[in-house]
């Protein structure tokens, strides 16, 4: 990995958007359905790309919106679709031509009142709330969103009635029906002018702010966190719940201080990430270096992404904490201060988060459920109440109400942040202190990701590889365990390969957009250990792939 020299440094200017530029080719370019890079193409986190390349720009959303449409009418969603938006400088934009299309259809859209953004996980609580005790006339939302991502990309995501991101089979139905639009030329689409959107009378203001911060008490406890005064810290790194912060603070009578209340489009005011682009991304150190500087202010401080569904935490003890460090003291935490969830709540983990939440989940005595990459893949049981806590290693999780029932279905940094507090004033000890707690018992794992060149050819074989195609029998020193291609929790294919010893493991999943294959690996052994396992599951991988294509 080359590290930038403009890493966790100031922005140069000459590294910053052209937002007139970015906006201007949003609306002139067109997309040809015959070059893949310019179709529609739903990953995890819903449709993303930048409009310089062609990438996302207004045919994608109109296409999109109109595919998300049909898809309704197919299904009989026929409630409120719920409207946000980040502070990326092309969802504004995005946001205006979705409404067009959504006004043109007769959908009753309930877009922000209050602040010009709204965040995912504000959205995901608006669509659960209102469809609670509903079994008709039911809800669902999109977000205009490419999370994390550099200033010039723009994203847009579908939520269906159960609030959280939408599943395969609704993505890749709505994915090739927008194609199919592109490839007419937006034939059949259905758009009014925004000023008219704007006047329909189905489209409604939602006071989306008053509706997600009345309702946090439910879900954190904020009495202790004010009785307690300690100190909190928060930067929005100009995201979507920048104006929800103040609020919380008011409602709720905590000392919390916004550190950065700025939002510009090109984000001149982050540190650069490693790769010398300006990203949002609360996990990362170089992006973090300023809310980093401060972690001796205050008692706890934390950050979240553009969208605010991602968290960072930011301890006086350590400094800012791995993702998969916070995850492990959370559900440490959690699961012992929350007396009205369910005795059989499980932990839900993604298979390439760290196995030090394996340990201590054992410890609790709690059921794990792992699943491939994805939020979507928790839903269901955080619907149900039988996950109390999800979460994965690039910094994405949720947790059940106090009551034990479904807060929201995806991702929420502003209450991971904010029980980073909870911990901090219930306890007396920041997060990661608690952590160091953990590893005394369990060891302290070293992980890592990184990447290795593929072809395309050895990415597919990759994502469909058998485990009978491993076969090597030890992995850095120890006997190999188990090698699955598929997910223990609920048996989906993982699109990749996990191999496990019992001090180690690696897995390797095929890049969705690059010529390279990541690697996610971890040792109870130290670094070294750490970095034998890198090396061999190289080789395991190069192997399993050889011997496939016999």
């Amino acid at each position: 990995m080359n590290i930038s020299k403009w890493a966790g440094k100031s922005a140069p200017p000459e590294i910053l958007v052209n937002v007139p530029k970015l906006i201007t080719a949003y609306y002139q370019q067109t997309p040809d359905p015959a070059i893949a890079a310019q179709r529609v193409s739903f990953g995890t986190s819903g449709h993303r790309g930048c409009a310089f390349d062609t990438a996302f720009n207004q045919w994608h959303i109109l296409a999109i919106t109109q595919a998300v449409c049909l898809y309704r009418k197919l299904h009989g969603i026929d409630g409120p679709l719920f409207l946000g938006m980040d502070s990326h400088a092309l969802s504004a934009p995005a946001h205006a031509t979705a409404l067009e299309v959504l006004a043109a259809n007769s959908v009753d859209v309930m877009i922000a009142s209050g602040t010009d953004y709204t965040p995912t996980p504000a959205v995901s609580h608006a669509i659960i709330t209102y469809n609670r005790k509903r079994k008709t006339g039911l809800a669902d939302g999109m977000i205009i969103t490419p999370s994390h991502n550099p200033p010039h990309d723009g994203g847009i995501k579908y939520n269906p009635p159960t609030g959280g991101p939408a599943d395969t089979t609704a993505t890749s139905w709505i994915e090739a029906r927008a194609n199919m639009f592109l490839k007419s030329r937006l034939r059949g689409i259905k758009r009014i002018p925004l000023e008219r959107a704007l006047a329909s009378g189905t489209t409604h203001q939602h006071n989306y702010i008053r509706a997600y911060v009345s309702d946090l008490g439910n879900v954190v406890d904020l009495q202790i966190i004010r009785d307690s005064g300690i100190s909190l810290g928060v930067d929005p790194l100009g995201g979507a719940g920048v104006h929800y912060w103040q609020p919380i603070a008011e409602h709720y009578g905590l000392n919390l201080t916004v550190v950065n209340q700025q939002v510009d489009p090109t984000f001149r005011f982050m540190s650069v990430d490693w790769d010398g682009q300006i990203r949002m991304d609360p996990s990362s150190p170089y992006a973090m270096r300023s809310l980093i500087k401060l972690k001796n202010r205050f008692d706890i401080a934390f950050a979240c992404d553009t969208d605010h569904d991602r968290h960072g935490i930011v301890a006086p003890s350590a400094g800012l904490l791995p993702p998969n460090h916070y995850l492990s003291a959370a559900i440490f935490y959690l699961f012992q201060h929350r007396p009205h969830w369910r005795k059989s709540a499980a932990v839900g983990k993604t298979l390439v988060s760290s196995s030090m939440i394996d340990r201590v989940s054992g410890k609790l005595g709690r059921r794990l459920y792992e699943v491939p990459v994805g939020f979507k893949w928790f839903v269901d049981g955080l619907v149900t109440g039988q996950l109390g806590f999800v979460g994965e290693e690039s910094a994405g999780a949720s947790f059940l109400r106090k009551n034990g029932r479904v807060w929201t279905t995806d991702k929420d940094g502003m209450i991971l942040g904010l029980l980073a507090a909870e911990i901090t004033a219930a306890t007396g000890r920041d997060p990661g202190e608690l952590y160091q707690q953990l590893t005394r018992e369990f060891g302290a794992p070293a992980y890592q990701r990184t990447e290795a060149p593929a072809t395309a050819a050895e990415k597919s074989a990759l994502s469909k590889l058998s485990p009978d195609a491993v076969i090597a029998t030890t992995l850095a020193g120890e006997k190999i365990q188990a090698s699955i291609t598929s997910a223990p929790g609920n048996g989906k294919p993982m699109g990749g390969l996990k191999v496990m010893a019992e001090n180690g493991w690696f897995a390797a999943r095929p890049s969705g957009t690059e010529a390279i294959y990541k690697i996610y690996a971890e040792s109870f052994q130290g670094p070294a250990h750490l970095q034998r396992i890198i090396t061999e599951a190289q080789h395991i991988v190069s192997s399993a792939l050889r011997a496939a294509s016999k």
